[in-house]
């Protein structure tokens, strides 16, 4: 038997099967329902937020106290390590006046934001490397 008579006997029969199975079997209601379904989860809803003058003065109240907070916590915790080390060490000096806690480990930063460290740290100085390897361009022409 030749693949062409092949064919022409088995792809009436597959066409009856499938038609079998997607309308009276139900499947393909079946698929077009949970398409359905699967379209209404992706609603996008909009929430308006009423009186912002009055969130946003309860925000910055808020950001103040924890601000006030967070300096009263570190300094008491100042003077326990203070407390530690003792006194008399270190000839009476603070060892810790003027110092500033680290600000990185603490907070992520949000999804898809690239994570560029700390704001404030001015990092490394390379301009030398351009000043010398202009020299070396030149060099090279």
């Amino acid at each position: 038997m030749k693949k062409a008579e092949l064919k022409q006997l088995i792809k009436p029969l597959v066409k009856e099967c499938i038609h079998e199975v997607l309308l009276e079997e139900g499947l393909l209601s079946n698929v077009v329902a949970e398409v359905a379904k699967g379209m209404q989860g992706n609603l996008v809803v909009e929430a308006t937020q009423k009186n912002n003058d009055d969130v946003l003065f309860n925000e910055g109240e808020h950001r103040k106290r924890h601000v006030k907070e967070t300096n009263n916590k570190l300094q008491e915790h100042r003077k326990k390590m203070m407390d530690a080390v003792g006194k008399d060490a270190y000839n009476g000096v603070d060892i810790f006046e003027n110092v500033q806690p680290t600000r990185g480990g603490t907070t992520s930063p949000a999804a898809g934001a690239p994570d560029l460290g700390d704001a404030g740290d001015p990092g490394v100085d390379i301009s030398s490397l351009f000043n010398s390897a202009s020299k070396v361009w030149q060099a090279m022409k």
